[in-house]
């Protein structure tokens, strides 16, 4: 366990330095949900065929928004693998003592540093709108705690795809053919009562709606989880784990 978890803080370490050295696509990234809160938001604010209840519907969308923000930045984490493969970093890796599990839930862990740094400019935004945000400190850990989750969820499924298509002009047409289907079909900026039944059902199996719930039951004042927390955080963890492992046997091929 020990050197687990020596291996995986070195790698987050190396990512995490990457990230300050270099913060211009994650800070780029946060004009996105200013754009989706401001603007997309602002506007369907006055569409009456929505229906949130209680919770206004800028504050319905706002957790929604961090979770497409923590989707987007983390689904594209795979092409800076297949860069490090093209320089040649994934070979001196896979040669080194380190285990590849930690290799992999090191860059997952790495991913959730990025998450933060979103899930911050979320806060900030919606307090600046004067949306209702619970700030009690348990509220924000366990925000903070479901940004990890969903972070390393679907950075490890970014990185599952590098390992298959192995070029970065077929990762980007994929991550690109993905993102989007699995933000609205999920529920992000509406909820899943006035779904079809049959977009109901993609929408519960999808992990996006599980992290969505979670974050607006824990962010938004009057917001709660539909599913409860402990499914949430549940489905959220055993897929993660189910992509670890898949994650840790192709690793290997993404050398190839």
């Amino acid at each position: 366990m020990k050197r687990f978890l020596r291996e995986t803080s070195a790698v987050a370490e190396v990512e995490l330095i990457k990230l300050v050295r270099d913060p211009t696509e994650v800070l780029s990234r946060a004009i996105q949900p200013l754009l989706w809160l401001v603007v997309f938001g602002q506007v369907f604010a006055h569409a009456r065929g929505i229906y949130t209840g209680e919770v206004g519907y800028l504050a319905f969308i706002t957790p929604g928004i961090l979770a497409q923000s923590v989707l987007f930045s983390a689904i594209f984490y795979g092409i800076a693998v297949i860069w490090e493969r093209d320089l040649g970093v994934v070979h001196k890796l896979l040669v080194s003592p380190a285990r590849r599990i930690s290799l992999v839930f090191g860059k997952a862990i790495a991913s959730g540093f990025r998450g933060f740094v979103q899930a911050a400019v979320i806060y900030l935004i919606a307090l600046a709108l004067h949306i209702g945000i619970r700030l009690d400190p348990l509220a924000i850990a366990g925000v903070l705690a479901a940004v990890l989750l969903g972070s390393g969820l679907f950075s490890t499924f970014s990185l599952i795809i590098a390992c298959i298509v192995k070029t970065r002009e077929r990762f980007m047409g994929i991550g690109q053919l993905l993102t989007m289907p699995m933000f609205f079909a999920s529920n992000a900026i509406y909820p899943l009562d006035i779904m079809p039944p049959w977009l109901r059902i993609v929408a519960q199996l999808n992990p996006l709606t599980y992290l969505v719930d979670v974050l607006r039951g824990l962010m938004i004042v009057g917001g709660e989880s539909v599913h409860g927390y402990g499914v949430d955080f549940a489905v959220l963890l055993a897929a993660l784990v189910v992509l670890l492992m898949t994650a840790v046997k192709l690793y290997p091929t993404l050398a190839e």
